[in-house]
């Protein structure tokens, strides 16, 4: 069975859920498999308000027993605590007994405007209540169990961010695992402590200022074997399956795979990854500019995914919009917010490209069980060495 996954909730809902089916029996897990990715998701300076209401912890509601999966769909609940503050009026569930003002100002980069269109509505609130990346609290569960299972077979995901507005540092870095620790000590995820400052004073000089900042973040998985993934359609290649997760996290606008666009600019004789052999190593190489993949599969390099994140769309300053009502030019309604939230997509886009590792292995390898799947991987991987 194919791992698929699906989140439900509204971002001032009762709750976040994510369901995952067609993991293996026996995976084991425990509760900081998923909570310290939730916590992680909330770090970051230049957060909003939300983030001082919201402690995320995950419930399971089902698909687990004595801290190990047992083959059935598993459900993971994160509740809102901001519900409370909602549930009267403006998120109630059922009919309210007094009507509700329509939000009708819809704001400039959000999914307000299209989706009030789309829907034939006249009140943004439903629209921006499913739109907003609280949903990706949903995501980062599933994530973190993608987490452990692409773990247990010598996987592990890390993230950085490289640019927030104008301060980068140099991407393509050869960076080993170690080289991550003590990242999220950082105000902004970034590894560089000199760079790591630059940013912080760019978020504050934009708060200053009324508005909000973008940037890029890096996502390297360690230790995927070579084979994930196929070259035999377009919809199995794994760079276009990652691709269309990195594109699905919201704000994001923009993802490259290894040298990425850089690649455009170089003849092919600097482009590629020259093949090596060696007895102690195998076949490897000597850079990394794919990325890791080759032909839509793994080839055993670092998998390395950058994605661009605009700035946020709510100003604490609105820009100029339309009600939707009268057709007045208005400024754009004004919903709770961040200043720059580039480290948490960050962890979001960890989460992402685990899913997708933990998709490609689980279709290659396949196994009811976590024992059937031990052995398939087992043999591959002697096959691989050989």
């Amino acid at each position: 069975m194919a791992l698929i996954y699906r989140t439900a909730g509204e971002s001032h809902g009762p709750a976040l859920f994510a369901i995952m089916e067609g993991l293996p029996a026996g995976l084991e897990l425990v509760p900081a498999d998923i909570d310290t990715d939730l916590a992680r998701r909330q770090l970051g300076y230049g957060r909003g308000g939300r983030m001082k209401i919201e402690t995320d912890r995950v419930t399971v509601k089902s698909g687990l027993r004595h801290g190990r999966t047992i083959g059935s769909p598993l459900t993971l609940e994160i509740p809102n605590l901001d519900f409370p503050n909602w549930s009267e009026d403006r998120m109630s569930v059922w009919e309210t007994a007094s009507e509700v003002e329509p939000i009708t100002l819809p704001r400039p980069g959000h999914a307000d405007l299209a989706g009030m269109i789309k829907y034939a509505g006249q009140d943004l609130r439903p629209i921006l209540e499913r739109a907003s990346a609280r949903e990706t609290a949903a995501r980062v569960a599933a994530g973190g169990v993608a987490k452990a299972l692409v773990r247990r077979y010598g996987i592990e995901v890390r993230s950085h961010v490289v640019r927030i507005g104008d301060v980068a540092v140099p991407y393509g870095r050869n960076l080993s695992v170690a080289d991550f620790t003590g990242v999220d000590q950082s105000p902004v995820r970034c590894l560089d402590a000199d760079a790591s400052a630059a940013m912080r004073d760019a978020i504050k000089t934009a708060g200053q200022n009324h508005d909000t900042l973008g940037g890029v973040f890096e996502v390297v998985a360690f230790g995927a074997m070579p084979g994930l993934g196929s070259h035999v359609s377009g919809d199995a290649r794994l760079d276009g399956r990652i691709g269309q997760a990195f594109l699905g996290i919201q704000a994001i606008k923009g993802v490259e795979i290894g040298s990425g666009f850089e690649l455009g600019s170089l003849p092919g004789s600097r482009a590629h990854d020259e093949i090596f052999w060696d007895a102690e190593r195998g076949y490897h190489r000597h850079t990394n500019r794919s990325g890791g993949i080759e032909g839509g599969m793994t080839h055993g390099a670092p998998v390395v995914v950058r994605a661009a994140m605009k700035p946020i769309s709510t100003l604490s300053r609105p820009l100029a919009s339309v009600d939707v009502a009268t057709k007045q030019a208005r400024a754009a309604f004004k919903e709770r917010s961040d200043i720059c939230a580039v480290p948490a997509a960050a962890v979001i886009g960890e989460a992402m490209l685990a899913l997708v590792l933990a998709q490609a292995l689980l279709e290659k390898f396949g196994g009811d069980s976590i024992g059937q799947l031990d052995e398939s991987v087992a043999r591959y991987l002697a096959t691989v060495r050989e």
